[in-house]
């Protein structure tokens, strides 16, 4: 049924492609895997089309194709519809999806792929509090740069449910990183956290150094009123 369900995936993906836009894709995403041409919501909306047409409920199936889909991918679209099939309700905050969000940031590698499966670590945030705090933790140390970024935006999406202890457990092995893509997650992850508790994000950005990129992000829409 995953074999079913992934070549029904890669023909919808076929159909739905606009070759002209694949070349602007590629090269804003910097990726050396090719771009189909379908943008990543009509990735999503087909995603759950297929899934819905052929009446696929059953996670181990979605887990496994979702597997497929990725490491088979010949375009990146299909790792986007990968990790559009871990956002569904058979799968949603599935604890056995852990090790599979995390291969999918180690082999994919870059910001497209690792702030989607942040969502899905927040969602893993609201069922496992417990376990993905320390998850996150451990990943907040990781040596692979990419893995300190998804753990730092894991709570991406929560608003009142933020937990802002465990955000700062997570920024603060990371504040003086040199990598950009660390540092921007950084500052995100407090704007994000502005919206439910300013007073804490312009005390947190006072009393902490960080970089110039991770405190102007942090209080952009602070700054803006």
């Amino acid at each position: 049924m995953a074999g079913d369900l992934v070549g029904a995936l890669r023909a919808a993906l076929r159909a739905a492609a606009d070759p002209s836009l694949a070349p602007g894709q590629q090269a804003y995403m910097k990726s050396a895997m090719p771009f189909l041409g379908v943008r990543v919501p009509e990735v999503r909306r087909l995603a759950r089309r297929v899934v819905r047409d052929l009446g696929v409920t059953d996670g181990a199936v979605l887990a496994a194709a979702a597997t497929e889909l990725w490491d088979g991918a010949t375009h990146r679209e299909e790792r986007y519809a990968a990790t559009a099939l871990l956002a569904l309700p058979p799968l949603r905050a599935d604890a056995a999806m852990v090790p599979l969000y995390e291969h999918m940031a180690r082999t994919g590698a870059w910001w497209d792929h690792v702030d989607e499966l942040a969502h899905r670590l927040a969602e893993q945030h609201d069922a496992h509090p417990e376990a993905t705090a320390a998850l996150a933790v451990r990943w907040s140390t990781d040596p692979f740069l990419w893995m300190r970024r998804l753990a730092i935006l894991s709570q991406l999406g929560r608003k009142d449910r933020l937990d802002l202890d465990l955000l700062s457990r997570l920024i603060e092995p990371n504040r003086a990183d040199p990598e950009f893509f660390v540092r921007k997650a950084i500052g995100w992850a407090l704007r994000e956290a502005s919206y439910v508790d300013p007073a804490w994000v312009r005390t947190y950005v006072a009393s902490h150094e960080l970089s110039p990129l991770s405190r102007r992000e942090a209080l952009r829409r602070i700054d803006r009123g």
